[in-house]
């Protein structure tokens, strides 16, 4: 089994599966899998993109509407977490994942899938303190606030993963677990992220529960992109496991952002993509800690009265397996939820949640709640059920409506960005120099998306302030004007980052 691994996606999926084939035709075989660690951004319309916390400048339609629309498909299965760059409002339709298009698969919130024999565990989104603890209480329209605390990682999600007993074989994140550094070449780390160093030595770089599961599950693999550097360490274990951890670059030309691994045959199986037993029951055991509210929860542990372990037992599965005869997951069951982009379209706004029949089928099967219809049902509103997008779209483009106001977020017509629209620095260091990374992962190799316009361009540095708690939060406290009627007001808390 051969699977390619991806950093940050940032919507370039024609130059990814470019890529792919380009490293086919090369070395002769066929890529089974490709895993995307983040930042994946599933923009299927204008409206899509008010729902992403970035900059305007970066706010741009790329390519997957291509793949959502039809017009074109996927040529590998394709499965990603979400990462902080995100179309937050098509993701919180499956937070327990689903097709977002035929052969790409949303992981979730948080989720085990299996494909063949291999199994694959991931978490969504980046660790802030200040919201970890917080229940899962956002929902459209977003605020200023709201659209960045939607893709921080909370406690339930860590909590759920950490039930989990059998083998995990790959685990996905965006953000690196903490304290990852100490098991690389952290010296050659510095040299290309020398604005690191201070997170680094004050043991602050990265995400603590992401360090939890690290040393909980002791997966083989575990991959992670976030701070758009290649970088690899071996984490030995007490009990003699290992862990091999790859983190990878973001989708540029001379970039190591796509790595090959190649699987022993004892994985391969069916190469289909299927539920995970042990998971669904964990998700149904554990439906009742589910908190929609906007304030701190804490979840059940050792000395309390409440139950706090719920690895399911072997009679819970078999129960479960015989109870949805089939866990696989088909792309057929995609269902296109809103209208795709079409270039030169009036811009589009925010609506209110909509229903995807992905999750309705899950919870109903499962017996779970939906958090966002949970919301909406505190709320006093009903989540729109999918409609015939071709006569939305059609309608739309000829009388656009303003349901929220977002001044604040008007956009310019969305363009697909060249290879020199990015405001990293670019990195070239040679995989060879870095025998870690060949040593640790076996058989492997790495492409570089291959440059099609020359000469250098001197870009802008923010990876400084990626975990700084002031990148993301300095807006939100200041956003109550864009906060909407129907939207909770967030409750107060102190930074305990």
């Amino acid at each position: 089994m051969k699977i390619a691994v991806e950093g940050c996606a940032h919507g370039e999926l024609d130059k990814i599966y470019d890529c792919i084939e380009t490293l086919q035709e090369r070395e002769g075989f066929k890529i089974d899998l490709l895993i995307c660690c983040g930042d994946f951004q599933s923009v299927r319309n204008a409206a899509d993109l008010r729902a992403m916390a970035v900059p305007e400048k970066y706010q741009r339609m790329c390519t997957f509407y291509k793949y959502y629309s039809g017009e074109k498909k996927a040529p590998v299965l394709t499965l990603f977490i979400g990462g902080n760059h995100e179309a937050s409002n098509y993701l919180q339709e499956l937070p327990y994942g689903g097709w977002v298009a035929p052969n790409i698969y949303y992981m979730g919130r948080a989720g085990v899938v299996k494909f063949g024999e291999l199994r694959i565990g991931g978490l969504s989104g980046i660790f802030k303190g200040h919201d970890y603890l917080q229940g899962l209480w956002e929902c459209l329209p977003y605020n200023q606030n709201s659209m960045r605390s939607v893709y921080h990682i909370r406690s339930l999600d860590v909590f759920r993963l950490s039930q989990l007993k059998e083998k995990l074989h790959v685990m996905l994140t965006h953000d690196w677990p903490r304290g990852i550094t100490d098991y690389g070449d952290k010296d050659h780390l510095l040299r290309r992220k020398p604005f690191l160093r201070e997170d680094i030595e004050s043991n602050q770089l990265g995400s603590m529960p992401a360090e939890k599961l690290l040393h909980t599950l002791k997966p083989d693999y575990w991959f992670a992109a976030h701070l758009h550097c290649q970088f690899a360490a071996l984490v030995k274990h007490e009990d003699n496991r290992e862990t091999k951890f790859l983190a990878l670059d973001k989708c540029l030309p001379k970039r190591r952002h796509l790595q090959i691994l190649d699987l022993p045959h004892e994985y391969d199986g069916d190469k289909c993509l299927k539920h995970d037993a042990e998971w669904l029951v964990v998700l149904k055991n554990t439906n009742h800690l589910l908190n929609v509210k906007n304030m701190e929860g804490h979840l059940p542990g050792p000395g309390g009265n409440e139950r706090y372990n719920f690895t399911p037992t072997n009679e819970e599965k078999e129960i479960l397996i015989q109870s949805l005869q089939n866990l696989a997951i088909t792309s057929e069951n995609f269902v296109k939820t809103a209208p795709a982009y079409k270039p030169g379209a009036p811009k589009a706004y925010l609506t209110d949640p909509i229903l995807n029949p992905q999750t309705v089928d899950l919870c109903e099967k499962l017996g779970i709640d939906d958090p966002v219809q949970v919301i909406m049902a505190r709320a006093g509103r009903v989540m729109e059920k999918p409609t015939d997008v071709d006569i939305v779209e059609t309608k739309a483009d000829l009388n656009p409506v303003l349901k929220t106001p977002m001044s604040k977020l008007i956009l310019p017509a969305p363009v697909t960005p060249s290879e020199n629209d990015c405001e990293e620095n670019t990195c070239t260091t040679p995989i060879s120099e870095n025998p870690l990374l060949l040593d640790s992962l076996c058989n492997t190799s790495e492409c570089t998306t291959p440059t099609s316009i020359s000469g250098k361009k001197t870009f802008k540095r923010r990876n400084i302030s990626i975990y700084s708690s002031t990148e993301e939060e300095s807006q939100s406290m200041n956003s109550s004007s864009l906060v909407s009627p129907t939207s909770p007001s967030k409750y107060p808390r102190g930074n305990i980052e």
